[in-house]
């Protein structure tokens, strides 16, 4: 099973709400024997980001595209640009110790940094903050407590604990019983901003081939010898790989794959609200809640409510996905049961068993980064930022995210299918039953 054509038409983006101004500028599929200094598989956030700073390194650069920039994950996503990893600094601490889990704290917030830095270059506006809304009281106390933590011992203030009160106002909805308010967080367009990074990449002297979809690889047999990607229609021989496919990476490696499971996720917008329902984001922040498929939704620059949410337990995407997403909408937002949805289309992101990223050299020349666990604006662009650096020599900040332990799933690649259905089906009753 190809997710590169099962559910998306060949060389389009899907109908989502950032796609209608960003069908131009098509490149050029890769076509005879090129040579590169470094070929990258995938042109998404990682990849664009792997690409521009190894341009600016001086390096010749081949970026492969199968379908269009920001394709996949990165450009369908709901472009919220989160503090810190994925997972929490209680939990990097426990598992990792204090001084591991600050490395892997200002590693974050120099990926929100370099998010906002490429935005700007771009003209691609960022809005500040973003909502944890927790459904029960311990999940409360819990954030009140990890914002005093990170005032503590992380030199970051920037998190604003809600009672229920201050969590309705914010959000224009009285469905979550508090949680915080995260101001050093943010929202963006992702596939204007993905698009954004090309453009650079570009001018950087990257080249990038759109409708390249790679069917081989050979791997360079030791350290300092030429690996080779392959296209229908041509080939790259390179010294270095980077593979940045996250959710699409198929069978081009099978260590990688055994680690980073592949899940769908959906989302719509709604016709914009214009002067009505002001109490809904007055301050235009993004929302994230604490199901474990989770609901998150923000308010674009012409007031469309912008709202993801929704299991489903095969990889097909269904046929109504306003059917599927709209009972979550209405469970937050009930007043909006008779405002048109204008959009919906669906997307495949990457988890892994722990929600850490996979950062991994699958061969002498080659590194992978992916299972970015829908955190990934952040770090999938700093993920770019680290394998440029590993390629150049420097790979200490790479080896830091390495060393974060990715185990394979049960089973591997080969059991993905049938793990994703039973834990689809699971945790959404556990989510439906509010544990």
């Amino acid at each position: 099973m190809n997710l590169l054509h099962l559910n998306d038409r060949p060389g389009e983006y899907p109908p989502s709400l950032y796609a209608g101004d960003a069908d131009s500028g098509r490149m050029d599929p890769l076509r005879g024997d090129q040579r590169a200094d470094v070929v990258v598989v995938g042109a998404g956030y990682t990849g664009l980001s792997a690409a521009l700073h190894l341009a600016r390194r001086g390096l010749s650069v081949t970026v492969l595209e199968a379908q269009r920039v920001g394709f996949g994950a990165s450009g369908r996503n709901g472009g919220q640009i989160g503090s810190g990893q994925r997972q929490e600094v209680d939990w990097l601490e426990a598992q990792m110790g204090r001084d591991m889990a600050r490395r892997l704290w200002d590693l974050a917030e120099e990926a929100k940094a370099l998010v906002r830095d490429l935005a700007h270059a771009g003209g691609v506006p960022v809005r500040d903050g973003i909502a944890h809304a927790c459904r029960t009281a311990s999940e409360v106390e819990h954030a009140r407590h990890m914002a005093d933590h990170l005032a503590r011992h992380y030199d970051y203030d920037r998190v604003e604990p809600l009672d229920r009160d201050g969590m309705a106002r914010a959000l224009g909805s009285d469905a979550y019983v508090g949680g915080d308010l995260d101001r050093g967080a943010g929202h963006v367009d992702p596939l204007a901003l993905v698009r954004a990074m090309a453009a650079q990449a570009q001018a950087a002297g990257a080249s990038i081939h759109e409708g390249s979809e790679v069917t081989r690889i050979v791997h360079a047999a030791h350290a300092g010898g030429k690996s080779r990607v392959e296209t229908a229609q041509g080939s790259v021989s390179a010294d270095h790989i980077v593979l940045a496919c996250n959710g699409y990476l198929g069978k081009l490696d099978g260590h990688v794959a055994a680690r980073v499971m592949p899940i769908n996720n959906y989302i719509v917008a709604t016709e914009p609200l214009g002067d009505s329902h002001p109490e809904i984001l007055p301050d235009r922040i993004g929302v994230a809640d604490t199901k474990f498929v989770v609901n998150y939704w923000r308010m674009d620059d012409r007031r469309r409510l912008v709202f993801g949410g929704g299991e489903t337990v095969t990889y097909r995407f269904p046929r109504d996905i306003m059917g599927v997403v709209r009972p979550h909408l209405l469970s937050v937002y009930p007043q909006l049961r008779d405002v048109r949805l204008t959009h919906a289309w669906g997307g495949t992101l990457a988890i892994t068993m722990n929600r850490m990223p996979c950062f991994a050299r699958p061969a002498p020349n080659c590194l992978s980064a992916s299972g970015f666990s829908g955190h990934g604006v952040a770090m999938a662009t700093l993920a770019g930022r680290l394998m440029a650096e590993a390629v150049a020599g420097q790979a200490e900040r790479f080896d830091v995210m390495a060393s974060v332990p990715t185990r394979p799933f049960p089973g591997g690649a080969m059991l993905r299918g049938p793990l994703l259905v039973a834990g689809m089906a699971w945790f959404g009753l556990r989510d439906r039953l509010g544990f």
